[in-house]
This record gives C-alpha cells, structure tokens and sequence, in this order.
C-alpha cells in the first residue's frame, strides 16, 4: 500500500512541475491568433510540449521557447 501511494504522489507531482513549467513558457500578451503564417511545414516543439507547424504558429501561440522538430511523445 505504502508503494502505491508513493508512486501516485510521485505522478502527481510530476504532472503539476510540468503543466507549472508549461504555463511558464506561455506569453499571454503575445498571443495573436488573428495573425496570418504561411502554411510550410516546418515543426517545432514548443516549450509547452505541444507540435506546432512551424515557429510562426508557435509564436502566435504565444510560445516563447522551442526546438526544431516535432515533440516527441513519452
């Protein structure tokens, strides 16, 4: 019983540092939804953990860090 209630803190806490670090890599005020991008594909991995297709829909997103290539899944 102790590793089960162990393991399930452990899941929860990583899951709050990750939707925490997340949050932290969003710029609300630089969201711009209404803004155009042109349709290469050309994904990156925002800091949010999310594939956008390319760094200007990431950007209009509001992201402020990512890495080329797409998120890869754990």
């Amino acid at each position: 019983m102790k590793y089960i209630f162990f393991a399930l803190t452990l899941i929860i806490l990583t899951y709050c540092n990750n939707e925490q670090e997340a949050s932290n890599c969003i710029d609300t005020e630089k969201i711009k939804l209404d803004q155009f991008c042109i349709e290469i594909y050309q994904p990156v991995c925002g800091c949010d953990l999310k594939t956008y297709s390319n760094t200007c829909f990431a950007q209009i997103n509001g992201v402020i860090e990512w890495t080329s290539g797409k998120c890869e899944k754990n």
